[in-house]
């Protein structure tokens, strides 16, 4: 301990000090040991700053964080402890600090920056200045997020939504600020896009209509009918969630928008009617089937009715006595629609010449056809 002697009180009258509880000193330290820094603050004592008055980090060393020489602004607690030593605290001056720190951001819708020190059960924690701000986790982000565990040590940025000094609740809200910042890509997305654009976007959610993808600013529905020229089982089975894709913006209508992964240089349609012209021999697999035929798929994006009366020249009940999904069919293509993209197929009308079948049956089947893929359109 650094007392002053008597005689040099008396030969310096100025060198006794009083000093308060609450006052804020300077000191400046003298000795750093495991539990607590021994300052030099001017007084006929020196000040004790034990580590839990410096600091609520109990794994911090305090040899690393200061060291003799270092100055410092402490605040009194106790002008005498008993034993005659100046009891300090360094972490309420910075709270005291801190907390007029947090009223003025709060004043001033002031966006702070702190990391998160804690994952509680409700929400985060994080810390400005040994002020403790707590941020529910409803107030985390604009979705629903179920593991807040990925934020741990993080910075990350919030405004205060509540300041109850009294109660010494802080309350920190970061989903106003995610919201605001997308709500501004979302505006400078529109301004931008065009239907007919193609735009980059990232997968954020697979269900069994279609997909989401995050197009910087707003999501646009890829609908499982717009996915591919051909059939899709599934979207899950297609895309992953994060995966890049480069689509089609097809429709705009309000802040919605429709995507597509249908580019028309990979329409299948394309030269069709030349590929599968009326007479033409065509070989496919059987799709689905239905009571009334079954649809072949003659090339991914291009299926093909066959009536079930064009199956065989033997009546056949239904589809399903006579075929199997996934079966390779070969048939005579017996109508092509080229406006409505329907094509129909018989294979009894390959059972016998064609000069020698009968024009009124096959007119009859082919009416039948296409009522057949009426029916299926309207379903």
């Amino acid at each position: 301990m650094s007392e002053l002697t008597f005689e040099q009180m008396l030969e310096d009258p100025n060198s006794i000090k009083t000093i308060h509880s609450g006052e804020v000193v300077e000191g400046t330290v003298i000795d750093v040991k495991p539990d607590e820094i021994v300052l030099n603050i001017g007084y006929k004592s020196d000040g004790i700053l034990a580590k839990n008055e410096y600091t609520n980090d109990s794994s911090v060393d305090l040899a690393s964080v200061v060291k003799p020489g270092d100055t410092m602004e402490v605040k009194v607690l106790k002008v005498n402890d008993g034993e005659g030593q100046v009891v300090l605290t360094y972490k309420r001056l910075a709270a005291d600090r801190g907390n007029k720190r947090i009223e003025e951001a709060y004043n001033n819708k002031e966006v702070l920056k702190a990391t998160v020190s804690q994952v509680l059960e409700g929400g985060l924690s994080v810390i400005v200045e040994e002020v403790r701000v707590f941020i529910p986790a409803s107030l985390v982000s604009d979705t629903y997020e179920k593991d807040l565990n990925k934020y741990a040590g993080q910075e990350i940025e919030f405004v205060i939504s509540e300041y109850n000094p009294k109660r010494r609740r802080y309350i920190g809200d970061r989903r106003q600020l995610i919201a605001a910042q997308k709500a501004e890509m979302q505006k400078e997305l529109f301004a931008r896009i065009h239907e007919g654009d193609v735009v980059e976007g990232v997968v954020k959610n697979v269900t069994d209509f279609g997909a989401f993808v995050d197009l910087g600013g707003a999501d646009g529905l890829l609908h499982i009918s717009e996915m591919s020229w051909g059939r899709i089982e599934h979207p899950k089975k297609v895309f992953k969630v994060g995966e890049k894709l480069k689509v089609l913006i097809k429709e705009i209508n309000g802040s919605k928008i429709a995507l597509s992964l249908k580019f028309e240089d990979a329409n299948p349609w394309k030269g069709a009617a030349d590929k599968y012209a009326v007479g033409s021999i065509v070989t496919g697999k059987v799709a689905r089937m239905t009571d009334f035929g079954a649809f072949v798929e003659l090339e991914p994006g291009i299926d093909a009715l066959l009536h079930v009366s064009q199956i065989s020249k033997e009546h056949v009940e239904k589809p399903s006595d006579v075929l199997k999904t996934g079966e390779e069919v070969t048939a005579k293509v017996v109508d092509f629609n080229e406006n409505d993209r329907k094509i129909s197929l018989s294979v009894k009308a390959m059972a016998v010449p064609e000069a020698e079948a009968d024009e009124d049956e096959v007119s009859v089947d082919i009416d039948a056809v296409i009522t057949a893929q009426a029916e299926e359109d309207a379903q």
